[in-house]
């Protein structure tokens, strides 16, 4: 990441309002798939004006339930693969 990259993304994460841009470099996804997740309402975000907007707190705290939900599957397959392996 060169500078000018490293001072975009600081801005982004400084922001408490990003616009669609500033939000998929913040999350690490294209605009387009932001747009997606949006339209399916998998994603918290609001409408200013005819713009969607989103709070980077909010983002935040929907990550961190992403990663919970997460976490449980994941010990789960473990589980699993050791099963399926003959272990105990």
């Amino acid at each position: 990441m060169d500078v000018v990259e490293k001072a975009k993304a600081s801005m982004a994460d400084s922001r408490e309002v990003m616009n669609i841009r500033q939000a998929s470099q913040y999350l690490g996804v294209s605009p387009d798939t932001l747009y997606k997740y949006v339209g399916e309402q998998k994603i918290p975000a609001f409408k200013l004006g005819n713009r969607w907007r989103f709070k980077k707190s909010r983002l935040d705290q929907w990550m961190e339930e992403k990663s919970s939900e997460m976490e449980p599957q994941a010990k789960r397959k473990q589980k699993a693969a050791t099963k399926a392996a003959g272990q105990s």
